[in-house]
């Protein structure tokens, strides 16, 4: 039978809270409450870096909405005009951009080297979400006024939802000859040869996992346009990836299927850096080529980017002016 505490010695409060120790057979009721605020201490800034993520998620799918009710709204004018999702993609561009500067504080250096007209690679480093492409795509869309053709895994063709998206901003999953004539008719192409590879299971030491890949070197040959490298400094203190995990990487060998949870969605610092054109050279193979576009973001990377990376330090670089270079 439970104890009656002497009312005269308690006040109200603490007759309950003495009433709240036994029921709950506990003898320290601080203890307790200290226990709740440490496991909401620990989960709660977890819950959040896999939350953010899905944000980017969600703006993306806010982004194919709006493409959906341009096109409704202007089925009428395409028979009309040759351009007719010029103002659909400046719009989202508009919205990119904005984003990119408000959360990232996002800046571009080299923005000059893409050429106003005439074809080019941009070959780039796969972050864990290519967000800095997006952000790269929208500033030549406002400043350059050209689109930028891009290559994409056969993954992202099946992502329910994506089809428009992608047809709007001429994203491509091969082959070769398909990327060639998209070179031939004057347009950029964006290669990343790291891929989901990269993204999955490169890290904060930014490793560029390119294997021997050299399908890209032999599209910039046989369409003799230039190599243009691009990284985006701090892009894996913004968004991380669990693909090292064994279960994680284990799936994407056996099954290639790219199931590693993404986490993070820092407001880190974000600066793209595109280094000098590779120019075409006949006289080099694809190997060489290769190897030459891979040395070329490797520099950017050293030049660039603190090993191993550092979120706090990149979120501090918000504040800062001055960044890592030689």
């Amino acid at each position: 039978m439970l104890s009656t505490p002497d009312m005269t010695d308690l006040g109200s409060g603490g007759y309950l809270s003495c009433l709240w120790e036994e029921w709950l057979g506990l003898d320290d009721l601080q203890g307790y409450l200290s226990y709740l605020d440490y496991l909401l201490w620990v989960f709660t800034p977890l819950a959040v870096v896999f939350i953010l993520p899905g944000f980017i998620l969600l703006f993306v799918y806010l982004s194919i909405l709006f493409l959906h009710v341009y096109k409704r709204k202007n089925q009428l004018r395409e028979a009309y005009s040759n351009n007719l999702w010029d103002g659909a993609r400046k719009t989202l561009a508009t919205l990119w951009d904005g984003h990119g500067k408000i959360w990232h504080g996002y800046e571009i250096h080299g923005l000059e080297k893409i050429p106003d007209k005439g074809p080019a690679v941009i070959v780039y480093y796969h972050g864990a979400i290519p967000i800095d492409y997006y952000y790269f795509l929208a500033k030549v869309i406002l400043q350059k006024g050209r689109m930028c053709h891009a290559v994409a895994d056969h993954f992202v063709f099946k992502v329910p939802g994506f089809r428009l998206l992608l047809e709007v901003f001429s994203v491509l999953h091969g082959p070769r000859e398909e990327c060639v004539r998209a070179l031939q008719a004057g347009h950029l192409l964006a290669i990343s040869p790291g891929g989901l590879r990269e993204a999955l299971f490169s890290d904060e030491t930014y490793p560029l996992l390119w294997g021997r890949r050299q399908g890209f070197a032999q599209v910039a040959l046989d369409s003799r346009a230039p190599i243009i490298p691009m990284f985006t400094q701090n892009l894996r203190e913004g968004f991380r990836s669990l693909g090292n995990l064994r279960p994680y990487r284990w799936l994407y060998e056996r099954f290639r299927l790219p199931v590693a949870p993404v986490y993070g969605g820092f407001p880190v610092k974000f600066r793209t850096y595109l280094g000098d054109p590779i120019p075409y050279d006949p006289n080099l193979t694809a190997a060489e080529l290769a190897d030459k576009a891979q040395q070329a973001v490797q520099d950017l990377i050293d030049r660039h980017q603190r090993i191993p990376g550092n979120v706090l330090q990149a979120l501090l670089e918000r504040f800062s002016t001055g960044h890592k270079q030689d």
